[in-house]
């Protein structure tokens, strides 16, 4: 997502199989490559920044990690205030109507800017694809947005949030299920009840082909247990209509998460489509890691 989630949403080329694939364009891939450059020398500094603060004095214990992949769904809670958070996974899939396979790095970048506040980058820098029997690499999409808490909740008192994402570049790469919005709003709700914690997701995704834009309306609920000590067990059923091809995509996900740390959380899993324009298999792995040093 977001493997799947929003931060996991596949941001490539737009709504599924509406325009052939190009597999090479060599400007607008290195203004992609620019735009990594600058981001990852932003991140490092910023990585420094914290790392030499926390060289002059003794920090406290870091706070726990608010992991959102491996799920479609993410949390209406925000990550720790100050911290930088990373969710960086892998993911493979098969037999899709528009790609035989496909296997690509994401990342997720979250900064809590205040309680109610959480600022966010989602980033597939590099997939690797076979389409009508020929191979491809290209970049992923890149989207920046904000997440803002509306009403703070306790136990089985949700808490609500609204997010905002836009996505500045479209990638070079076919999509997955939900195609690659340009704008999407989503209304968050998070809520623990009787030990097990559900995430539940509705979005409003704006999806463009050829001039023509149109509005996708999906729903997502994952509900999460602790198995035993540090393992947990996550399953989730999501949905999105498909407005250009006038289908829907319909998909299961399970996944193991594993708490090493409690700022870092590994989790690996599986997803299955339900319906024929659904990919029909994906999996992935990947961690949560929250930066032990408080920025600001």
């Amino acid at each position: 997502m977001p493997l799947l989630a929003q931060q996991t949403l596949s941001l490539g080329t737009g709504d599924r199989h509406v325009q052939p694939i190009e597999l090479k364009a060599p400007r607008v891939y290195t203004d992609r490559r620019r735009i990594a450059v600058i981001a990852a020398c932003l991140w490092a500094a910023l990585g420094l920044f914290a790392e030499g603060a926390a060289a002059q004095s003794d920090p406290p214990d870091p706070p726990a990690a608010n992991p959102a992949r491996p799920t479609v769904a993410t949390p209406a809670t925000l990550t720790p205030v100050g911290y930088l958070q990373f969710e960086t996974g892998v993911q493979g899939a098969w037999h899709s109507p528009e790609f035989s396979s496909r296997f690509g790095l994401n990342e997720v970048i979250k900064l809590a800017v205040a309680s109610r506040l959480q600022l966010f980058v989602i980033d597939e820098p590099w997939a690797h694809f076979r389409s009508d029997g020929r191979p491809g690499n290209g970049a992923g999409g890149l989207a920046f947005g904000a997440q803002a808490v509306v009403r703070k909740g306790e136990g089985a008192s949700p808490t609500l949030a609204v997010s905002y994402a836009h996505s500045v570049y479209n990638g070079t790469t076919p999509d997955l299920d939900f195609g690659s919005p340009t704008n999407s709003v989503i209304l968050l709700a998070s809520a623990d009840v009787k030990g097990f914690h559900y995430d539940a997701n509705v979005l409003f995704n704006e999806l463009t082909e050829g001039g023509v834009s149109r509005l996708q309306f999906g729903q997502t609920l994952s509900v999460s247990h602790a198995l035993k000590g540090p393992i947990s067990l996550t399953g989730e059923i999501w949905h999105f209509p498909q407005p250009f091809l006038r289908g829907n995509a319909v998909g299961n996900l399970w996944a193991l998460g594993y708490t090493a740390r409690k700022n870092l959380v590994f989790d690996a899993g599986f997803n299955r489509g339900l319906t024929g324009s659904s990919t029909r298999w994906e999996v992935f792995a990947g961690f949560t890691y929250l930066l032990p040093h408080r920025l600001f």
